[in-house]
């Protein structure tokens, strides 16, 4: 299973209201593993950078003034996604974006089916709140003191362990067999992972018995040894016999 941990930065929060994107960052995941494989870039919005948005993540319009517009990267950016899920925190906010951006490029903009948006997730776990992602680190004890600004490749890199965290923390499954399979029952005769995955099963007994690991001299000498203890001795109840396979 192939997911992205993605953010943006933005001149404001207005994407219908002349507001741009001015960075994307974007780490991929695969099984929920991080993969070292990153998508990032900077952008030219082709306007003026407020100084509110300039103090949130000290983007100026001088040093953006040089970037690539959107619709040069956009067709990078597509590919580097693919069919992957995106996983953002406060989806709206970022997807309105990206899909503004994409439809002036005049490219395909991105559904909603393909986002998990953490907020949501992290909303209905812990309900009293915050949820914002600096909250979550420190709910999680995950390092944050890096972001002394907001950036989105740090950003997407932070989120991407809180996610974890949020969906169970990083081993939210020990399984052998694709999620996709777990997810359709597969895995075996019994309709789940034949080993490894957390969650209910059916154990099926051996076809044949495995072998005995001890000689016969040595099971008459334990069992001698049991018989010493007299009749109410404990081991008395489990000492049976060698197997003949």
């Amino acid at each position: 299973m192939r997911e992205i941990s993605f953010d943006t930065e933005t001149t404001g929060l207005n994407p219908r209201g002349g507001d741009r994107l001015v960075e994307i960052g974007g780490v991929e995941l695969i099984n929920h593993v991080p993969t070292g494989n990153a998508y990032h870039v900077y952008i030219n919005p082709q306007r003026d950078m407020p100084i509110e948005a300039f103090n949130v993540h000290g983007l100026s319009e001088e040093f953006l003034s040089d970037k690539p517009l959107f619709a040069q990267v956009a067709d990078a950016f597509l590919e580097f996604v693919g069919d992957a899920t995106l996983v953002i925190h406060n989806a709206a906010f970022d997807m309105g974006f990206i899909n503004m951006e994409l439809e002036r490029a005049g490219k395909r903009v991105i559904p909603n089916s393909q986002v998990i948006d953490t907020l949501e997730i992290a909303r209905r776990k812990h309900p009293t709140g915050p949820n914002s992602l600096d909250a979550l680190c420190n709910r999680y004890g995950i390092d944050n003191s890096r972001r002394v600004k907001h950036g989105a490749l740090l950003d997407a890199e932070i989120l991407a362990e809180v996610y974890l965290e949020l969906i169970g923390g990083k081993q939210t499954a020990l399984s052998l067999v694709p999620d996709e399979e777990l997810a359709s029952g597969g895995g075996g005769e019994n309709g789940a992972a034949e080993f490894g995955q957390l969650g209910p099963f059916s154990a099926r007994p051996r076809p044949k018995p495995l072998a005995a690991r001890i000689t016969a001299e040595e099971f008459a000498a334990h069992k001698a040894f049991v018989d010493g203890m007299g009749d109410k001795a404990l081991w008395g109840k489990y000492v049976g016999g060698p197997s003949e396979d």
